[in-house]
């Protein structure tokens, strides 16, 4: 497994392979179930149809390492946009964005810069961004923006992180992020990382997950458990019921086109259910690391082709 998980993290860097698949029939099948197209539109039409079925939304143009400060203040300006459409729309959406998106490998003051516009545009307009989390390069930069921003009185409540429960240090973050307040989206993990940073096993990710779920949990923050693994799923819900922790207090979190069935019964339960949905033609990174994050969802997503 670990070396599969490698081959798929070296593969999402393939630029030669990422021309062909993006642009093969195939490919442009797999983008079309796990991507909401390529433009604002596409991604609204996306998340009115979620919302209609129960469902609130984070919308995410995809994209990431931009080689310019125009590229970033492109990519800055396209957020803008979709905040701008979502508060008229009635939607129960926000978005969800990348650092290195934003040129932090560029200038730290240039994505501080444009990040700090977009969440005082947020808060205006009480919504809320996400900022990801990508690889351990980046982990102390990203919290440490986050809780500066977050420290604002304006801010508050309007700006959010995520955690990856395969980190070490994962629950020493979540302690210092639950004090100030912040929600946290809980996922997995990723990137490809050291034995020394990350747990290599299963297993070990596994009980992180869920110790960590039951922090986020007991905090009274309302945060999103981003999973689609039904062990995991299962041991939130126990865990939500033994505590006698309302549904209400946290949401499930999932990716567009995958495991639509279990959504639409977690929604039926009368838990909240927030579908991540990507848009744009910066597709196939993304794509690689959902395999990478557990190289069995090879079989698993190629069943989900033909799901509903």
């Amino acid at each position: 497994m670990p070396l599969l998980r490698s081959a798929f993290i070296a593969l999402s860097q393939n630029s030669l392979l990422r021309r062909f698949v993006e642009r093969s029939a195939p490919g442009r099948r797999m983008s079309a179930r796990f991507v909401a197209g390529f433009r604002i539109e596409d991604a609204m039409t996306a998340a009115t149809a979620l919302h209609q079925q129960g469902f609130s939304v984070t919308l995410d143009h995809l994209g990431e390492s931009v080689s310019t400060a125009v590229q970033a203040r492109q990519a800055a300006q396209i957020y803008h946009w979709l905040l701008d459409a979502i508060a008229p729309s009635g939607l129960h959406a926000n978005v969800s964005l990348k650092l290195t998106q934003m040129g932090i490998d560029l200038d730290p003051a240039l994505a501080l810069e444009l990040v700090t516009a977009l969440v005082r545009h947020a808060a205006d307009a009480g919504n809320f961004v996400r900022v990801d989390m990508e690889g351990t390069q980046y982990t102390q930069a990203t919290i440490d923006l986050v809780r500066r921003l977050h420290a604002a009185p304006e801010n508050r409540g309007h700006v959010g992180i995520v955690i990856q429960a395969y980190l070490r240090r994962s629950a020493d973050d979540i302690a210092g992020l639950l004090q100030d307040g912040i929600r946290i989206r809980l996922c997995k993990g990723a990137y490809k990382e050291p034995p020394s940073l990350a747990f290599p096993d299963k297993k070990e990710v596994d009980a992180s997950y869920i110790a960590l779920m039951k922090t986020l949990l007991k905090s009274g923050v309302f945060h999103g458990i981003a999973t689609h693994d039904p062990a995991m799923i299962a041991a939130t819900k126990d865990f939500a019921r033994a505590e006698r922790i309302s549904p209400s207090a946290f949401e499930f979190q999932m990716l567009y086109g995958i495991r639509r069935d279990l959504q639409r019964s977690l929604a039926q339960e009368g838990y909240g259910v927030r579908v991540y949905v990507p848009f744009g033609d910066e597709w196939y990174p993304y794509f690689m690391r959902r395999l990478a994050e557990r190289p069995a969802n090879v079989l698993f997503l190629a069943r989900n082709l033909l799901r509903r």
